[in-house]
């Protein structure tokens, strides 16, 4: 293989065409950088990230082959694929596999030598990028680090446990949910398949349940270009053994009740060739030996005692069934630390991925606890109170076959069902859920105890909110999910569906555009359903463990820039199961919490509205709030006025401002968040004025993002401001920028809020200037230089504001409009002028010359570059070669100085560069 890595060239290449680095690998394009300044405030990582989205739009065949796309502001670096959003580039937080580098690390250092050496490059490349198909789009994904790394750990584990000498135990990789579990099954299944050591391995994925074996087939099926093969389905038992049979080795899906002792198995001991006896379950029977090959490889989703029952024998019908195959386990969650038969399964652990790294990472969102327990005043009879009695219901099914089981489970079910109490939730629950929809748009799911419950409590919100209920299953806010029989009420009848339906509805609720908001679950869609929009868990039915962390996760998502956290809330009374999971989970080695208390959130919330209150302190703004609507137009400039006197108040402000509305988010509906949301909406609209003034490139996760997303806090005062325009919001008619005329910098002089006068003249002419790079490149670059120093001055306290606004800002944007004419009155146009001012930046020429014979070259100039020109000539060395020789013999017929030819030559082409495409026009 042949490396080879560009740095592009700026020279001549027009800004949105100039990516910095480029990988390539045997002549190909894989990897694109982008970098930006490490010391600039403005270079972010997110703006080098709009980079690429605008290279994929101006040189789109520079991505037909590429595999990864890096972003770096010196310090920090991330990595995804050219459909990631923002929110999925991922950074890389080891250079070896073994060892998390520490945040003194330059993450870009750490991403160089830890991804793009050579080896890990390749083996990314080729083993670790799938690609996720839906009606609408197709994503490509790729591997985060600890996806790649536990995957290679599990592979090398399986092959030294399939040895001969090895144990049969190929660990357990706990990886927490939301994590990318069974992308990570993907790898590791596409990797062992052609492990050369493996001899053409068979891979049984095992689940528990029919729904998850659809959810995990669904995920392989999708990935079958690096799987290199369908994945295969067992019916039955005797499926499963002729798919065993298979020499070529290949990938089977089965669940665990096919291992089963059957009554067929008693008779098949003495006569094998009996397989079609009805299938009666026959406990203590020796399941037979499906396969005795040493290369088959159990791949079991969600290693647990409770999961698989190995208490009751599952673990030796297994190894009856497959007495030489290799186990491995993939859990979300710990092994609990008294399950002593999992780990004498599958092993021990061989990569474990955390919630505090995960959180970190940004690979999922952190999860909130609130209980609404003391907010609904329930009667006395109308209160559950969970105990150890009903610790095993929480884990079995809802009508279990033990009587003493039904009888508790029955008592239990009538205590939470009551009609009063699940109208008390109903109302409770819609209040909730509206006032965080308004604050973050997203998803819920109501997960309630009995399928009775779900539609009792169905029918008790729609009574609220009739508008949410529709027959249609394409259209309604509100569905229950869940499986049923003939034998059902005809109440429960309408909320029973087929596979394909129930499908339909998971879809809609995936997509955060549709209009279905809330889905009310008992059992489904609790483990492996994936949709990153559910920002909100209402949970009011017993569970614990390992059940309850799944649970919980499937508001983990990272979505938005806005979803800063999930949020589990809590009508039961969980909140004591979730310190047993904590404990479990720390006493098996992980770090961070399943769940922070929401009341953390509400903390940092009035910590930063404190934060910002002060730094108001000298200044009444929340006169904002007594004033008339268009009076409320007019105070906000002085505002921002007053912030923008502050030493470092903009950024202070703006910071601080952000982070309060990312805690805010998650707080609402608190009373203390509710208490202050006139007053956030009122430092939100601050906030926007300052950046859209300053342009101040915000650049991280809360962004625009969390603007779109607090979308409707702005209460109905401040709507009615309705200010999007800066100039409006500075009581400013908006300039013909293009003439800066008189009149308005007249308007702008005269205005009594001088630093924002300030502010917004410089965000103008810094536009201006920007505006005419392309046009004229020596002369904005003059023009940039002279802002740049003056603003300089500004800062270093060399002249004050009045000072700076009127003896600088004013007549310099005066100059521009001058050095406008100055063309007009050469006789020259734009193009040019623009070559016209390429000659004259060397004072000795303009000297030797005079300005005539100058004009004259430039008309020339013009003339040649644009019979020389073609739709590609910026990057034929042939043409830009012959286009030189052309502009040489110009400068050399009218006596340009010899000594300064070839740096005319060069700003020539340059600027003839900048204005290549009006070249292809004409």
């Amino acid at each position: 293989n042949q490396f080879t890595i560009i740095e592009v060239s700026p020279s001549g290449v027009p800004q949105n065409k100039r990516p910095d680095l480029i990988l390539f690998i045997n002549g190909l394009p894989l990897v694109v950088i982008e970098l930006k300044n490490a010391v600039d405030e403005n270079a972010t990582i997110k703006s080098a990230y709009n980079q690429l989205q605008t290279y994929k739009q101006t040189i789109p065949s520079l991505f037909t082959y590429n595999e990864l796309l890096i972003v770096s502001d010196g310090w920090d670096a991330l990595c995804g694929t050219v459909t990631s959003d923002f929110g999925r580039f991922m950074s890389w937080k080891t250079k070896d596999g073994e060892t998390t580098a520490d945040h003194l690390q330059p993450q870009m250092e750490v991403m160089f030598y830890g991804m793009l050496n050579k080896k890990t490059l390749l083996d990314l490349i080729s083993r670790f990028i799938v690609y996720e198909k839906s009606d609408t789009k197709t994503l490509k994904k790729v591997a985060a680090y600890h996806q790649y790394y536990a995957v290679n750990k599990a592979v090398e584990s399986t092959v030294i446990a399939s040895s001969t000498n090895g144990d049969r135990r190929g660990g357990v990789i706990w990886h927490t949910q939301g994590s990318g579990k069974s992308l990570s099954m993907v790898f590791y299944s596409g990797k062992l398949i052609i492990e050369p050591r493996m001899e053409n391995p068979t891979l049984v994925i095992l689940t528990d349940r029919n729904d998850l074996d659809e959810q995990l087939h669904e995920t392989f099926t999708n990935c079958q270009q690096l799987l290199r093969q369908e994945p295969q389905k067992a019916e039955d038992r005797k499926d499963l053994r002729k798919l065993l049979k298979v020499a070529s080795g290949g990938i089977v899906f089965t669940t665990i009740q096919k291992f089963m002792p059957m009554q067929t198995d008693i008779l098949q001991t003495e006569n094998p060739n009996i397989v079609n006896e009805p299938s009666v379950e026959y406990i203590g029977a020796d399941i037979p030996a499906l396969s005795e090959r040493k290369n088959i490889v159990v791949v079991a989703d969600e290693a647990h005692r409770s999961q698989y029952d190995f208490i009751d024998g599952f673990a030796k019908h297994l190894r009856d069934a497959l007495p030489n195959a290799t186990f491995i386990g993939f859990t979300g969650t710990p092994i609990e630390s008294t399950d002593r038969n999992t780990q004498a399964v599958f092993g021990n652990y061989v990569d474990i991925y955390d919630i505090q790294q995960a959180v970190n990472d940004k690979a999922t969102v952190p999860i909130f606890y609130e209980s609404r327990l003391a907010k609904v005043h329930f009667a006395e009879d109308e209160k559950v109170h969970l105990d150890e009695q009903f610790e095993e219901l929480t884990e079995g099914e809802e009508l279990s076959n033990r009587q003493q089981m039904r009888a508790k489970w029955t008592r239990l079910e009538a205590i939470v069902g009551n009609p009063n109490r699940i109208v008390k939730i109903a109302e409770d629950l819609v209040y909730h859920f509206e006032q965080r929809n308004a604050v973050l748009e997203g998803k819920a799911m109501i997960v309630c105890m009995s399928r009775r419950i779900c539609v009792d409590l169905y029918d008790a919100i729609i009574k609220i909110r009739p508008l949410w209920h529709s027959d249609d299953d394409d259209k309604g806010t509100i569905k229950v999910i869940m499986t049923g029989s003939s034998s059902d009420t005809l109440n429960m009848q309408k909320h029973i569906r087929s596979k394909a339906k129930r499908k339909a509805i998971g879809d809609r609720l995936k997509n955060p555009n549709d209009s279905l908001k809330l889905v009310i679950v008992r059992d489904m869609w609790l483990t492996g359903f994936d949709a990153p929009c559910l920002h909100t868990l209402y949970v009011d039915k017993p569970m614990r463990g390992h059940n309850l962390m799944q649970a919980i996760a499937r508001v983990n998502r990272v979505f938005t820039e806005g979803k800063e956290g999930g949020l589990v809330v809590d009508y039961l009374g969980i909140a004591q199961e979730l310190k047993f999971a904590l404990a479990e989970y720390t006493a098996s080695g992980g770090e961070g919490k399943p769940t922070l208390d929401q009341e953390l959130a509400v903390a940092k919330m009035l910590e930063l509205y404190e934060a910002i209150d002060y730094q108001l302190r000298h200044f009444d703004w929340k006169k904002f709030f007594t004033l008339l609507p268009e009076e409320k137009l007019k105070f906000i400039p002085v505002i921002v006025n007053y912030i923008f006197s502050q030493e470092n108040g903009e950024q202070s402000f703006t910071d601080n401002t952000k982070n309060l509305l990312k805690a805010f988010a998650i707080s609402v509906p608190h009373d203390k968040a509710m208490a202050i949301r006139d007053d956030v909406a009122l430092f939100q609209a601050i906030k926007s004025r300052l950046v859209k003034i300053s342009d101040r490139n915000e650049g991280d996760a809360g962004g625009e993002e969390m603007e779109t997303a607090i979308k409707q806090i702005i209460s109905e005062a401040i709507t009615a401001d309705n200010v999007i325009d800066i100039f409006d919001a500075a009581g400013l008619k908006k300039p013909n920028i293009e003439i800066l005329d008189e009149r308005f910098l007249q308007e702008l002089k005269d205005l009594p809020q001088k630093n924002l006068a300030v502010e917004l003249l410089k965000k103008l002419l810094k536009d201006e200037i920007k505006k005419r790079t392309k046009i004229n490149l020596v002369e904005s670059k003059k023009f940039s230089e002279m802002l740049e120093d003056a603003i300089k001055r500004y800062h270093n306290g060399m002249i004050d504001t009045v000072e700076f606004l009127e003896k600088v800002l004013i007549p310099f944007a005066e100059q521009i409009k001058e050095a406008d004419k100055r063309g007009e009155k050469l006789g020259l146009d734009y193009r040019e002028y623009a070559f016209y001012t390429a000659l004259e930046v060397n004072n000795t020429a303009v000297a030797l010359l005079g300005d005539e014979i100058l004009k004259h070259i430039a008309q020339e100039l013009l003339k040649t570059v644009r019979n020389s020109t073609t739709i590609d000539w910026t990057i034929k060395e042939s043409v830009q070669s012959a286009l030189r020789r052309n502009i040489r013999r110009i400068l050399r017929l009218h006596g340009y100085p010899p000594d300064l030819q070839e740096k005319a030559v060069d700003t020539v082409i340059t600027q003839a560069k900048m204005l290549a495409e009006d070249f292809i026009k004409i």
